[in-house]
């Protein structure tokens, strides 16, 4: 016999079969057109060539291009910010997620949040930093740029990636630790960055392995690394730890939805990129770029943003930079 209430229950469990049908297809039929990748750098700089290829290989895997968008500025945060603010969840807008992400927010306000605001799907990998200057430059070592600072604080520059970004709050730790006063040049991403240092436009940069080539094709001169040891590609180069300055800096990043998206969505984006980030043209690229492998689950990658919000939270308040 058909009570009020169990016609109730009826009715209540075919509409919820009748919402959750159009989200089961979805997930089944995806991908079902290509994909759009949002790189917040430049064209041309470390990040791009990596995340390319990396597209490339994933789209194998999906039987979907992925086309990459760039969308530098904010130091990193502009593409993803406005991602998580007007992109749908459906899996056709990612981004890839630079530190700065975490940090920034520390910094000023913004209008998204990085730990509510994304879905996370797959750690990917993390630069290496260095130091270079013009190959013609005076400094010769990293001392002598140093000591130039300390002889006229403030007026020695240097150019970052963007203002918050891991190049440029590094050197401000560093400057911390040495006691002097530089003067922080910020860029959109490190492409721009590198013609402005070839073109004699800032004494010095601060940046992810976008300097390679000009270092190895001698148009650059390596200075420093900030890893906890020294590179396999440039082993006659010192670490910062080992100078005496105390900074070790590693910047691992990864992809990121918006919210909300269908975890079995995210499943097969992680999948895709997971197995291209196995594929031999890749872990080629990342040792040309002296990157390794940061694989982390999105699960993990998450837990990891979380931890290091609040790390870094600390860090930012001891450099002076943290919002008033």
């Amino acid at each position: 016999m058909n009570t009020p209430l169990s016609r109730r229950m009826l009715l209540a469990s075919a509409c919820a079969t009748a919402l959750l049908a159009p989200l089961a297809a979805s997930a089944q039929s995806y991908p079902s057109r290509p994909i759009t990748l949002i790189v917040p750098w430049p064209a041309g700089g470390s990040t791009d060539r990596h995340m390319r290829l990396l597209a490339e290989l994933a789209g194998k895997q999906l039987g979907q291009r992925i086309i990459i968008e760039n969308k530098p500025g904010g130091g990193g945060t502009l593409g993803p910010g406005t991602m998580a603010m007007t992109a749908k969840p459906d899996g056709y807008t990612i981004a890839q997620f630079p530190l700065g992400m975490l940090r920034i927010p520390h910094m000023q306000k913004m209008q998204w949040d990085p730990l509510k605001d994304f879905t996370y799907i797959v750690g990917v990998s993390g630069y290496t930093f260095g130091f270079t200057v013009r190959a013609d430059s005076p400094y010769k070592t990293f001392k002598d740029y140093i000591e130039a600072a300390r002889k006229e604080p403030g007026k020695i520059d240097y150019g970052s990636t963007g203002a918050g970004s891991s190049p440029h709050l590094l050197m401000e730790e560093l400057a911390l630790n040495a006691k002097i006063k530089l003067n922080h040049v910020p860029f959109r991403g490190n492409a721009d960055l590198q013609q402005a240092l070839l073109g004699g436009h800032v004494m010095a940069q601060s940046d992810a392995t976008g300097w390679d080539k000009f270092v190895d094709g001698g148009q650059m001169r390596l200075l420093v690394t900030f890893g906890e040891k020294r590179t396999k590609r440039w082993p006659t180069v010192p670490t910062a730890k080992e100078l005496g300055y105390g900074v070790v800096s590693q910047s691992p990043y990864g992809i990121v939805g918006p919210k909300g998206m269908d975890p079995a969505i995210v499943k097969t984006l992680h999948d895709a990129f997971r197995k291209a980030m196995d594929d031999p043209k890749h872990l080629a690229l990342l040792d040309e770029l002296n990157q390794d492998l940061w694989y982390r689950s999105g699960e993990d990658y998450a837990k990891w943003a979380g931890e290091t919000f609040v790390k870094d939270k600390v860090l930012i308040e001891r450099l002076g930079l943290a919002a008033k």
